[in-house]
């Protein structure tokens, strides 16, 4: 009925503390219980098995307003996401898909025109937990997302300003291309892999100028297939470089 509930940390004392979002890093919002003294309580998820996660605030796009719920605006979404240390260098992420042989293949974005487009995690801020990833066309940045789509595989698209699609395809040393798709889903993440022609996966992973490496994946929001529509374009899912969960 849209009725807005308080999120409160409880003290052994019984006091209330509030739990709020104190301060953004791109993608991701910061949370934190606040003590009458104003001091910062980190807020976990712990397994039954005492493994962590991070609750975070997680922002899909630039707008003010993610979406609107039972008639109340949403500025971010509250997740438990995998810990992740404080990255070490701001910069672009490669984003290549690993054969078992151990071999990478770059990932590329490709127009109707065949005209090449690098594709690139985008490190803006000192966090990895959430890297967006894009198509670059020369100061352009090409939003890459999984099409609401039929097929047995999700497909990925870069999709440009006037919402023409790019294909999105890993490169063999010896100049074959790739589909890339989302392959599974689990829960609100979709494995994301380069698929060669006798079906076998490739993983894709996305590593940083120092070395430090995410994981690519669909992320879903929503429960319904439609996540939002950009430039005409139905998504199904976030494509995003996250930390690795084991």
């Amino acid at each position: 009925d849209g009725s807005v509930y308080d999120i409160k940390a409880l003290t052994p004392e019984g006091d209330t503390l509030d739990v709020k979002g104190v301060s953004r890093t791109k993608n991701i919002i910061h949370i934190k219980a606040i003590n009458k003294a104003g001091e910062f309580y980190g807020i976990k998820a712990i397994s039954p098995e005492g493994k962590l996660n991070d609750v975070k605030g997680v922002k899909m796009t630039d707008e003010q307003t993610e979406v609107l719920i039972n008639g109340h605006a949403v500025y971010a979404h509250i997740k438990a996401i995998p810990q992740a240390g404080m990255a070490s260098n701001n910069g672009q992420w490669h984003i290549k898909a690993f054969h078992p042989k151990g071999i990478t293949l770059d990932i590329k974005a490709f127009d109707p025109e065949g005209k090449k487009y690098d594709v690139k995690a985008i490190q803006d801020s000192f966090q990895r937990s959430m890297l967006d990833i894009k198509a670059i066309d020369g100061n352009t940045l090409l939003p890459i997302k999984m099409i609401v789509s039929e097929d047995k595989y999700a497909p990925i698209k870069a999709i440009s300003e006037d919402g023409l699609l790019f294909d999105v395809k890993a490169l063999t040393p010896d100049g074959r291309k790739l589909d890339v798709k989302g392959v599974q889903r689990v829960g609100n993440l979709i494995h994301v892999k380069a698929i060669n022609k006798d079906g076998d996966f490739y993983g894709i992973k996305a590593i940083s100028p120092d070395g430090e490496l995410n994981d690519v994946k669909g992320v879903k929001i929503n429960k319904v297939d439609l996540e939002t529509e950009i430039n005409g374009q139905k998504v199904f899912a976030h494509i995003k470089a996250l930390p690795q969960a084991y």
